[in-house]
């Protein structure tokens, strides 16, 4: 037992905890996490989500992650948050900084998809493309329709994406029903479709690395 404290003390890990890491997680990231872990038998990393719902609040994030931070501290040698800045203004990077955790790099769940990289480059000739994953595909009349007011007022749709020339879906897994539904968006809001497959991005190296 001695040896294998000490083993594990050398590796940076708490003996308590044996390896464990826990997952702090945007709610709209469940399904791909749960995907990843069972696809590669990442059994040491347990998740818990903070509701999808902050993705229209951005404000509630940061205090929601430190609380959570603080609850779970001392039972995983590892803490990590599956949140980009996701509209915070930096403010999540400062309390992951403060508190000792890391976080998934990146502006928004768009561009770790896409690549961070890739996505900063192609976005400076997309700035009228509006973006989809897999999840605000499933999700897109209460996560797009219904906050904008579209599904009462239709007619602000003009208003809102008036200026916007193209929906890209960025497809996270290969589901023809999903990439149909897509379309149906795109239509929607009266925009030309465009579908790319990212596959899960930064976000599966970045759950590697742990």
């Amino acid at each position: 037992m001695q040896l294998r404290d000490e083993i594990l003390t050398e590796q940076g890990l708490a003996p308590g905890g044996q390896g464990k890491v826990l997952l702090i997680a945007c709610g709209a990231l469940a399904r791909e996490i749960l995907d990843l872990k069972a696809a590669n038998g990442w059994t040491h990393l347990d998740l818990t989500c903070l509701p999808a719902k902050y993705h229209l609040y951005p404000d509630k994030i940061t205090k929601a992650v430190r609380d959570t931070v603080a609850k779970h501290a001392d039972d995983y040698d590892t803490i990590f948050v599956v949140y980009a800045d996701c509209g915070t203004g930096g403010v999540l990077q400062a309390a992951c900084a403060e508190l000792g955790v890391e976080m998934i790099a990146g502006p928004h769940c768009y561009a770790f998809f896409e690549g961070n990289d890739r996505f900063a480059k192609q976005s400076e000739t997309e700035i009228t493309t509006f973006y989809l994953t897999d999840f605000l595909v499933r999700q897109f009349d209460a996560f797009v329709i219904k906050p904008m007011g579209l599904d009462r007022h239709p007619e602000l749709r003009d208003m809102y994406f008036g200026n916007y020339e193209k929906l890209v879906y960025q497809a996270q897994t290969d589901d023809p029903a999903l990439t149909e539904k897509a379309r149906a968006c795109a239509e929607r809001l009266g925009l030309t479709f465009e579908r790319r497959f990212t596959g899960y991005g930064e976000l599966e190296t970045s759950l590697a690395d742990l």
